[in-house]
């Protein structure tokens, strides 16, 4: 009976050690994992950061933002690009009415550079007055 009993406890104890084991193993795999999440949502907030940034850049830096943006879709670089869409469209349409016109570049000019300080500083603020119509009508970018 006792020589029974010791193969039971070594039997048991085999088992611990390859529960343990076990553990051990599963507990590296979550943390590998953990960690190449951590970097997947840093490279994203850096995408998101440069894609921000360069809407603002000319019209033409605002279309490379939208196909770098179309590959790797960050919630700020979606944002600043209704952003930057919205204000050079209100440029362009405030452009056309004649007194109003003169003005339309420095309020354009005062936007865009409120709006760039936001981007780099990766706050979300909107346009003042106009912002949050803008993020309404272009939602599908």
């Amino acid at each position: 009976m006792s020589d029974e009993n010791k193969d039971l406890g070594d039997k048991a104890e085999e088992a611990f050690d390859k529960a343990k084991e076990t553990a051990k193993d599963a507990a590296d795999e979550v943390k590998d994992a953990i960690d190449d999440t951590k970097e997947t949502i840093k490279n994203d907030a850096d995408n998101g950061k440069m894609v921000a940034i360069i809407a603002h850049l000319t019209f033409i830096g605002w279309i490379v933002a939208i196909i770098m943006n179309n590959n790797n879709k960050t919630a700020l670089g979606s944002y600043y690009i209704r952003q930057t869409l919205g204000i050079f469209i209100l440029a362009f349409l405030l452009g056309l009415i004649p007194v109003i016109g003169c003005f339309a570049a420095i309020i354009a000019v005062v936007l865009l550079v409120m709006s760039f300080i936001n981007a780099i500083n990766e706050k979300m603020v909107p346009t003042p007055v106009v912002g949050q119509y803008f993020q309404d009508w272009f939602k599908s970018l």
